[in-house]
C-alpha cells in the first residue's frame, strides 16, 4: 500500500524509483516524526512529500513509569482524543500493549476502558503510530527495542476488524516485526477470530475468558449474548486447527465472583478441549467497582487443577499497579480530571 503510493508519488514528481527506498527506509527503520527529518533527501522531495502525505503521530500526554519497570503512556490524537499504551520489560523482552479503540463499547464489567465510555475507532495508521511513538521512547529509555506487541489495551480489536487486519500488515510486512511476536486479544467475537484464522500469517489469539459458564460470562462480558460459548469454541476451535498455534485464554479472578472451586473443573475442560494455555490474572481492583481479587490460596488451586488436567498455566502477576496501568485507568483518571477543569468557577 505504501509503496505503490510512494512509487505512482515519486513518478509524478519526475524523481528517480529508488527515493521510494528511501522513504520506506525512514519510515519503517528509523522513528522519524516528520518529513524534513529524511536528511539524505532533497529539500524539495522532502516539501513534495509533505504536501502530499501525512506523517502523523500522538502526542505524549503523560508518561508514568512504575517501580517494576512497567510503562504507560497516555497518547493526544490529533482530535484531542485520549488513547493508552504500555510498555513492559521482562527480562530479554519487551512488549508494547496497544489501543484499537479511543475507549470501548463491548462494557465488562471488570473493566476501567468502558467506564470512560466508547468514542469512535482508531485508523490503522493510529494504531501503528503508537509502536513508531513508543519505539522512539523506548530508545530514548534505554529500554531496548520492542520484541513483541499485543492487542491487548483500550477496545476490543475485532470490533475495529479492518483496521486492525491492516494495521497487522503494516507492522508485519512494512516494520518486519514477526507475527508470531504479534497477538491479539479479544472478548470474543467470532467473526474476527475466524477472520484472523483465515490469514496466512502466523498471528496470535488471546481470549479474554473470565468465566467457564455461559450464564455467569454474559454477566461480566455482555457480548457473551450475541456469541455464546458454544459458538466462540467452535471459533477457538477453528483458529487452533488453522494456524496450528496455541490460544492463551485470559482469566481473571475475583474473589467470590468467578473462583469459586468447581469453576476450575470447567476452565480445564473448556481449556483442554482446544489446548488452550491459561493465564490466571488476579483482579485489578478498578473505582467502580468493590470487588477484590482472588486469594493467593484460591489462584494456586485453579494452577493446580488444571495442571493435573494437563492444562498449561501461568499466573499472571498485574504490572504497573502504583501507575494505574490496567486498562483504561490512566485515560478515565485524565478525562475525570478534564472534566473538573472545565467546570465554570463559581
Amino acid at each position: 500500500m505504501l509503496r505503490s503510493a510512494l512509487s505512482e508519488h515519486i513518478a509524478a514528481e519526475g524523481q528517480a524509483a529508488y527515493r521510494v527506498a528511501q522513504i520506506e527506509h525512514w519510515i519503517y527503520s528509523s522513528p522519524v516524526r516528520s518529513f524534513a527529518e529524511m536528511t539524505n533527501l532533497p529539500k524539495g522531495v522532502r516539501n513534495a512529500l509533505a504536501s502530499s502525505f501525512q506523517l502523523r503521530e500522538p502526542e505524549l500526554a503523560k508518561a508514568a513509569q512504575s517501580s517494576d519497570g512497567t510503562c504507560k503512556h497516555l497518547w493526544q490524537l490529533h482530535d484531542g482524543e485520549l488513547i493508552e499504551s504500555v510498555l513492559i520489560p521482562d527480562r530479554s523482552r519487551l512488549t508494547l500493549c496497544i489501543s484499537s479503540q479511543a475507549g470501548c463499547a463491548v462494557g465488562c464489567t471488570f473493566c476501567a476502558t468502558g467506564w470512560a465510555g466508547f468514542t469512535r475507532q482508531l485508523t490503522a495508521g493510529e494504531i501503528v503510530a503508537q509502536y513508531r511513538a513508543s519505539l522512539r521512547w523506548a530508545a530514548d529509555h534505554e529500554l531496548g527495542p520492542i520484541t513483541n506487541i499485543v492487542y491487548m489495551g483500550m477496545g476490543e480489536p475485532f470490533a475495529n476488524l479492518a483496521a486492525v487486519l491492516t494495521s497487522l500488515t503494516i507492522l508485519n510486512r512494512g516494520f518486519g516485526l514477526g507475527a508470531r511476536r504479534i497477538t491479539v486479544s479479544t472478548v470474543g467475537l467470532t467473526p474476527g477470530i475466524l477472520e484472523l484464522s483465515q490469514r496466512p500469517e502466523q498471528f496470535g489469539l488471546a481470549l479474554s475468558l473470565h468465566a467457564p459458564i455461559s450464564s455467569l460470562r454474559e454477566q461480566l462480558i455482555p457480548i457473551e449474548k450475541r456469541y455464546p460459548l458454544p459458538e466462540l469454541m467452535d471459533a477457538v476451535h477453528n483458529f487452533r486447527e488453522s494456524k496450528g498455534r496455541r490460544v492463551t485464554f485470559e482469566y481473571t479472578m475475583i474473589q467470590g465472583v468467578n473462583d469459586d472451586e468447581s469453576m476450575a473443573d470447567e476452565l480445564a475442560r473448556l481449556a483442554g478441549k482446544v489446548q488452550a494455555f491459561v493465564n490466571l490474572i488476579p483482579f485489578n481492583p478498578i473505582p467502580y467497582q468493590d470487588w477484590v481479587p482472588s486469594s493467593a490460596t484460591r489462584i494456586e488451586f485453579f494452577r493446580a487443577t488444571l495442571e493435573r488436567a494437563g492444562v498449561s498455566t501461568a499466573i499472571r502477576h498485574p504490572r504497573g499497579r502504583d501507575i494505574d496501568a490496567a486498562c483504561g485507568q490512566l485515560r478515565a483518571n485524565a478525562l475525570v480530571q478534564l472534566k473538573k477543569d472545565r467546570r465554570p468557577s463559581a
